[in-house]
């Protein structure tokens, strides 16, 4: 573990300078208190669901284990998923893997340091987000001393279990795969992925438990809400033993807990003995030449962007070819069309039927509200790939300075080649949930123009801060989203979309509840109906054209001091 230390040591130094540095302190208390916001939200929430659950007579803790056991099934999920893309980055693609492996220490030592930084980077953000939901159970419960640490005992080896579990993975597919398709690493992940987050789905079978006339008696609709997980999940060991703390029975728990525990260090034991078999002939593999996913010609791209100019026609072709040659970019849309038919799924299965609420009535409303919910998948798809565009550039954005083309031309490339794919997704995903909920013509209609308006809205915010907080240094420029500018540009595109579906709200439903009874709108009605619309639209066009002016002095700036 000494050498494992040594080789910890730049990045707890790095940390520790970057987090007393003076200029952050500003972003740090803006995180904090962001963070804590976040955290007292998720508490609250789970707080007030607990104590609905437990004004349900008979089968209120029922319930509440049975949320319990979801809960950590798709913690444990989300662990594996971030710990799967972690631990490939670290391992494989990290810059300074080629010094670290010309010093004399054995594979298995580095491959320890990465696989706990790997770990770290993986589970924190999990586990931050995960305790506020168990304190609430503890309160509600009210638990003992004994619980809380217990959740501790719980969460670490489940974080262990599932790094332990990400890094064999990887160890394997990268020694099988060949040597020339490292970064093709990526698109069998995601396809992993999408199995593991289609399993998580239909291990839960949520539609069942809205509709408890599905069963046969209330007795086996009682039999199949306590029926227990599969037994060798490692999650269903962490239920058990927190559903132990939470009745008392100490023994109980720990016995799951030393499960999780033993587990933990068979995983950790196997992995060394796989690394130091096998961990640096997978490096020495990934450093040789990547093959080209896509092959295609410049003549062809030439001719599909003829009626641009010289300059802005060699941008267009070139971040055209830097996207797909980029596997890392590309090969996530699987993981994004996985996570959009599960989104879609959702509403397919929505008992409307049986909702006390007229169904016409409480369709238009999902849908309404569906607008907002696809603003917000459509922020996090331009988190992912339009806001690291300008950092994607790194040591070489020189070269674009030094083009003879405007840096805004340059910015505006970059919003028309996100814009296009990204609405066109964002259509289709209110078109098909719209169809799925069956609305009215007037809700689709509405639905389909207000994400025309609002994805040009998102994506120059995306484009515009990312240019504003560039990381031209960064060793992944896909985690820049994580920063302050990643913070800032969440937050606007969030307070963006909200003032947009708030100005919205009032004229849609005043619209809609007029067709219903069949009465006339008013001239005030009309007249505030214009004026809502109008305010939303301007809005909009504000969002595309100052945070690209914005974007552009900052870069400016920047890049000359």
């Amino acid at each position: 573990m000494k050498q494992a230390a040594i080789l910890l040591n730049p990045r707890l130094l790095s940390f520790r300078n970057k987090g007393f540095a003076k200029d952050r302190s500003i972003r740090l208390i803006i995180f904090a208190g962001i963070g804590i916001s976040f955290w007292a939200g998720i508490f609250a929430i789970c707080y007030r669901v607990l104590m609905y659950f437990q004004r349900v007579e008979g089968i209120g803790n029922i319930l509440a284990y049975k949320l319990l056991s979801m809960v950590l099934l798709i913690f444990f999920s989300l662990l594996i998923f971030s710990s799967i893309l972690t631990s490939l980055s670290n391992l494989y693609m990290s810059k300074d893997l080629t010094l670290v492996h010309s010093l004399p220490v054995p594979g298995e030592k580095i491959f320890l340091a990465k696989w706990i930084e790997s770990t770290i980077d993986s589970s924190w953000m999990v586990v931050v987000y995960a305790i506020p939901v168990f304190i609430s159970y503890g309160i509600v419960f009210k638990a003992g001393p004994f619980f809380y640490i217990d959740i501790a005992l719980t969460l670490f080896p489940l974080c262990i279990i599932a790094s332990a579990l990400s890094s064999i993975m990887v160890l394997l597919i990268v020694i099988i795969l060949p040597a020339s398709r490292i970064r093709s690493v990526f698109v069998f992940l995601c396809l992993v992925l999408v199995v593991i987050l289609y399993m998580t789905f239909r291990l839960l079978r949520p539609e069942r438990l809205v509709n408890p006339e599905n069963f046969a008696s209330l007795l086996s609709y009682l039999n199949n809400l306590s029926a227990p997980s599969y037994p060798l999940l490692p999650s269903t060991w962490a239920f058990d033993s927190l559903k132990a703390a939470l009745i008392g029975d100490a023994s109980c728990s720990l016995f799951n807990v030393a499960l999780s525990m033993s587990c933990a260090a068979f995983l950790i034991f196997s992995s060394i003995l796989i690394a130091r078999a096998i961990y640096f002939k997978g490096f020495s593999k990934s450093q040789a030449s990547m093959a080209r996913p896509f092959q295609h010609k410049k003549e062809r791209l030439d001719k599909l962007f003829s009626f641009l100019s010289g300059p802005t026609k060699s941008f267009v072709v070139k971040e055209i070819k830097t996207f797909l040659r980029d596997q890392a970019q590309w090969s996530q849309i699987f993981l994004i069309g996985a996570l959009i038919v599960i989104y879609t799924y959702n509403f397919s299965v929505l008992p409307i039927e049986q909702s006390p609420i007229k169904s016409v009535y409480l369709q238009n409303l999902l849908s309404f509200l569906n607008v907002a919910l696809a603003a917000f998948v459509l922020i996090s798809v331009t988190a992912r790939f339009a806001f690291p565009s300008i950092s994607i550039e790194g040591s070489s954005f020189w070269i674009v300075r030094s083009a003879p083309i405007p840096l805004r031309t340059f910015l505006w490339i970059k919003f028309f080649i996100y814009l296009f794919p990204l609405l066109i997704l964002s259509e289709i995903l209110i078109v098909v949930t719209n169809l799925l909920l069956n609305v009215t013509p007037f809700m689709m209609y509405l639905s389909i123009i207000t994400l025309f308006f609002l994805t040009p809205g998102v994506v120059s915010l995306g484009i515009g801060l990312g240019a504003a907080y560039p990381d031209f240094n960064s060793e992944n420029p896909a985690h820049t989203v994580t920063g302050f500018g990643g913070l800032v540009f969440m937050i606007i595109s969030a307070a963006y979309i909200g003032a947009v579906i708030v100005l919205e709200a009032g004229p849609v439903y005043t619209i809609f509840m007029s067709g219903i009874r069949n009465e006339n709108l008013s001239y005030f009605q009309l007249l505030w109906i214009i004026g809502s619309f109008f305010t939303a639209f301007l809005i909009s066009m504000l969002a595309i054209i100052l945070p690209m002016r914005f974007g552009e002095k900052r870069l400016m700036r920047g890049f000359f001091r």
